[in-house]
């Protein structure tokens, strides 16, 4: 599932090609995509709206109009493709915007497990999902008072409380490994045990991991990529996720695979010791 440096490729390779773009028709070809309003306002609403800038909140990619945001989740393997206006729809192509007459822009998604909101852009972020997303990995309140005062009353895994976008957003089970591999903490530990000088490890490695994973375009991993030809490259840059039965970059020892919370989660026995 794309993460937030993931999210940041896909914006960044969107821009140069949809901003002062005018919407002059949609199609949607599969209705459970547009989770909110109905599909017919939803198609009524968004013509002739123009596409002023494309953000990011958390895992959402933030496309702003006249009147309205339109919120894109890509869930697993949504992606976008750039056609003609009379090219033939293909089979996995579920939501088709019509840009200035002649350029056809359009959502494709495999698994059909992506969503779009079109909201009033004065309320978008006072309202779900939008209202529900905790702080981005560089914002100043992020700080270590913040996060122990988040973990104090969790029993859950570490691993899984990190995954929980109401606390930090645009962490994913990828780049959850690695923050937590580089901070020395194992997985498995109660977030309520983690200590406040560990959060700040948390922190920093969070802004480091994240960053580094933005300079290199994101990870791809599967069928990810953002947009036609645009693939990531911080797959080679992984220290553990994934690597599993590979020996551990830091100390030799072998690096295993178990569930967290249902998610495959690698670490280091031996850097990641359970206190």
């Amino acid at each position: 599932m794309p993460e937030k440096p993931e999210v940041i490729t896909v914006v960044k390779s969107l821009k140069p090609r949809l901003i002062g773009k005018t919407i002059t028709n949609c199609n949607v070809y599969w209705d459970n995509i547009i989770a909110y309003p109905t599909v017919d306002e939803f198609r009524k609403k968004i013509i002739k709206q123009k596409i002023n800038d494309i953000k990011t909140r958390g895992k959402f990619i933030v496309v702003i109009l006249d009147d309205y945001s339109l919120l894109i989740h890509l869930r697993m393997e949504g992606k976008f493709m750039f056609r003609e206006k009379n090219d033939e729809v293909t089979k996995h192509e579920h939501v088709e915007f019509i840009l200035d007459d002649s350029i056809s822009f359009r959502y494709h998604d495999v698994r059909k497990f992506g969503k779009m909101y079109l909201i009033d852009k004065d309320k978008v972020n006072l309202v779900k999902p939008l209202s529900e997303l905790g702080l981005e990995y560089d914002d100043n309140n992020l700080t270590k008072e913040y996060l122990i005062d988040k973990f104090k009353n969790k029993k859950l895994p570490i691993k899984s409380v990190l995954l929980d976008q109401s606390i930090i957003t645009g962490i994913g089970n990828i780049y959850a490994d690695e923050i937590l591999f580089m901070s020395g903490i194992n997985p498995l530990r109660k977030a309520c045990d983690i200590t406040i000088d560990e959060c700040d490890k948390i922190i920093k490695n969070t802004r480091e991991v994240l960053e580094a994973a933005i300079e290199a375009g994101g990870t791809t991993i599967k069928s990810f990529t953002s947009s036609e030809g645009v693939h990531g490259l911080f797959q080679h840059s992984l220290k553990c996720h994934g690597r599993s039965g590979e020996p551990c970059p830091n100390c030799g020892e072998i690096l295993v695979k178990i569930k967290v919370g249902g998610r495959g989660t690698t670490y280091c026995k031996k850097c990641q010791k359970m206190i």
